[in-house]
């Protein structure tokens, strides 16, 4: 079954995992102790903000299952283009916070200008995160170059802050999809979201399976093996390079479009948003694909807002 509705874990259980994972991660690799601290304090924020849209209860939404169904029939992901109210009145406080959070932890004055502008109301915060959600990254770069304001910063900050609302838009609209919708998601095989058109953060080997995580709102879907997420190269330009045997991780790489997926052994996949820790651990993975030349591609683009 392609899209994998996973177990929900409550907050409680969310937030005993991570500890556990964290100690583990900063005892392993001293070098990483300062990201670790550092991640342990957003994600932390992140999951305070998962908590309180799960005792608010499923998002309101108007997008119908079979107009959904059409979307995905023609490979857009549905939340492209689409209205969606931002619930800025919660969302807003946790930005400052990342910000802050961001500054404070090595940011530095770039961090720190994105922090003061949006606890004093110069920064719309609310298109920023709308930018977020849909994943217009071009239209937030020029937004956040008239604003004079760090472009890759503030997508960062805006993208943490919006993945909550998205992981509760995803389990509103996915986990019990109703028929044709369901079917729909089931023949769903292509390399970015079928919510958000993100692309994966990471791929997990679960059972065998090829389990890809989105890197906004950690959806996960399963595709076949041997081709390029990116482009769809299955021929010799696509490789799984194995660094080392022994841990059960990999890279698949392509000279094609020069992309990469980091691939994780895994007996359990990590629920939202615990998967940042998987990348954060694996991030050696990164170094190396880059040393090579690879890269993630930038996000697909889905036409105009209806």
């Amino acid at each position: 079954m392609p899209y994998v509705a996973l177990p929900h874990a409550d907050q409680a259980t969310r937030q005993a995992l991570g500890d556990r994972r964290w100690s583990r991660m900063a005892a392993a690799k001293p070098d990483l102790s300062a990201a670790v601290a550092l991640q342990r304090k957003l994600i932390g924020l992140v999951d305070g903000l998962a908590g309180r849209f799960e005792q608010l209860g499923a998002p309101k939404l108007t997008l119908p299952p079979r107009y959904l169904t059409t979307k995905l029939g023609a490979g857009i992901p549905a939340l492209a283009s689409e209205p969606i109210r931002m619930p800025v009145e919660l969302l807003g406080p946790t930005f400052v916070d990342l910000c802050r959070t961001l500054a404070e932890g090595g940011g530095g004055e770039a961090t720190a200008k994105i922090h003061t502008v949006a606890e004093n109301g110069q920064l719309d915060v609310r298109a920023v995160l709308t930018l977020a959600l849909r994943r217009e990254q071009g239209a937030l770069r020029v937004a956040a170059t008239k604003g004079g304001l760090g472009h890759d910063l503030l997508w960062l900050v805006a993208d943490l802050c919006v993945s909550a609302y998205a992981d509760a838009l995803r389990r509103a609209l996915f986990d019990s999809a109703p028929e044709p919708l369901h079917t729909a998601l089931n023949g769903w095989s292509r390399g970015y979201c079928a919510l958000c058109g993100s692309w994966p953060t990471l791929v997990e080997r679960a059972s065998g399976a090829r389990r890809l995580r989105c890197s906004l709102c950690a959806a996960a879907w399963e595709v076949p093996d041997g081709s390029c997420l990116y482009c769809g190269e299955h021929g010799e330009a696509f490789a799984v390079v194995t660094p080392d045997p022994t841990n059960g991780r990999s890279l698949d790489t392509c000279r094609s479009c020069k992309g990469y997926a980091k691939t994780l052994e895994t007996e359990t996949s990590l629920p939202f948003p615990l998967v940042a820790l998987a990348d954060l651990d694996s991030m050696d993975l990164d170094m190396a694909a880059m040393r090579a030349g690879l890269a993630r591609p930038a996000l697909k683009q889905f036409g105009q807002r209806r």
